[in-house]
């Protein structure tokens, strides 16, 4: 049961667990438990384990569409990571709020790979960043992340904001294409 759990990420166990009532969790038995749990693995897009190629480990969190929810996902990668995220306008208020990933952006991302326009990330951390690159498409993005030639690296869908298409579209998307690879 335990390794299961721990597979799943720190958010979906801490989401679990906000789930339940604390009078029934006293009463649950840990086959009870297990199965309580196990429903968690029904949700997609949310720091969803999709592949894992040639060593690389893919995971989907399209449904991250805040800053704050990438803050959580980088927090929760352990390792080294290629992000790839929505592209977004370069305002004083986009610049702001992504400025409060710097530090987790400085110590685990590699590359970012943006779908679309790239100047906010290199505005914002393009000084602690080695490499930030554009993409056309998902695909397009899953590629360079990919083909990059970073070692030892997951490679996080994490868009961080919205862009007019579902989170769904985009996570089940990003999954089509991992697969494809």
């Amino acid at each position: 049961m335990y390794n299961t759990l721990a597979t799943q990420g720190r958010e979906r166990v801490h989401t679990g667990l906000a789930g339940i009532d604390s009078s029934k969790l006293k009463k649950l038995r840990n086959t009870q438990l297990k199965e309580c749990f196990s429903l968690i693995d029904e949700m997609r897009h949310k720091l969803e384990f999709v592949a894992r190629i040639k060593g690389i480990s893919f995971v989907d969190d399209a449904a991250s569409r805040s800053t704050m929810s990438t803050w959580y996902a980088l927090e929760t990668m352990e390792g080294d990571v290629i992000w790839i995220a929505n592209a977004t306008a370069n305002s004083s208020n986009s610049v702001a709020a992504y400025r409060r990933l710097r530090s987790l952006v400085e110590n685990k991302v590699k590359m970012i790979v943006t779908l679309g326009d790239d100047t906010l990330y290199k505005t914002v951390f393009g000084d602690i960043v080695p490499r930030i690159e554009s993409a056309s498409s998902i695909g397009d993005a899953v590629h360079k992340a990919f083909y990059s030639n970073i070692e030892n690296v997951k490679i996080l869908f994490s868009p961080s904001s919205e862009n007019g298409v579902s989170y769904e579209e985009q996570g089940d998307v990003f999954k089509h294409e991992v697969n494809d690879l």
